[in-house]
């Protein structure tokens, strides 16, 4: 099986199974069947991709309820420290957060389930980050921690300085004063 569970309850990184020849390679992204043998029963709705050069820091991001998202992200060029932060206020692992490199070289993808905030800073000279999403966007119903909050204790692999955050990402709020 592709999945590989993390520290994390319900964080599952995936590594597809790469077939190569001397023509190149090829491998399955996403498979539904695939990913419900594995208990993620996600039904994707949406995808989004983002290019960005290096330094840029996007997140923590999230959705409440009842436009609270699931994703399958992954990088189809250079790549990212990806961050998922479990803020299901219920859970065993609540405030704790994962870090992966996802490239495209690696190949990996990160499935983050309801309930987590999830974010990236760039590592290469340039990304593309690629996610699906399982419900739809909603303004009125996002939310997002400060990627710098000293009770997470984030290592983004990058000096504070070399950072690029948008405005609404550097005012979020702390981990203690997120919207639930």
């Amino acid at each position: 099986m592709p999945f590989f569970p993390t520290p994390i309850l319900d964080l599952m990184l995936f590594e597809p199974m790469l077939r190569e020849d001397e023509r190149g390679y090829f491998f399955e992204a996403y498979n539904a069947q695939t990913f419900r043998e594995a208990g993620i029963e996600a039904q994707f709705v949406q995808d989004n991709q983002a290019r960005s050069t290096r330094g840029v820091l996007r997140g923590l991001h999230y959705q409440i309820e009842p436009w609270a998202q699931a994703k399958l992200v992954r990088v189809t060029e250079g790549e990212v420290l990806d961050v998922a932060v479990d803020i299901r206020p219920n859970s065993p692992t609540y405030g704790q957060s994962y870090s992966v490199l996802l490239s495209a070289a690696n190949k990996r993808q990160l499935f983050v389930p309801r309930g987590f905030a999830h974010g990236y800073v760039v590592l290469s000279e340039t990304a593309e980050f690629f996610y699906k999403c399982d419900n739809f966007y909603s303004k009125a119903h996002e939310g997002g921690i400060r990627w710098d909050d000293p009770t997470l204790s984030i290592n983004w692999q990058m000096p504070p300085q070399a950072l690029l955050l948008s405005e609404r990402d550097a005012a979020l709020p702390l981990f203690g004063q997120h919207r639930a």
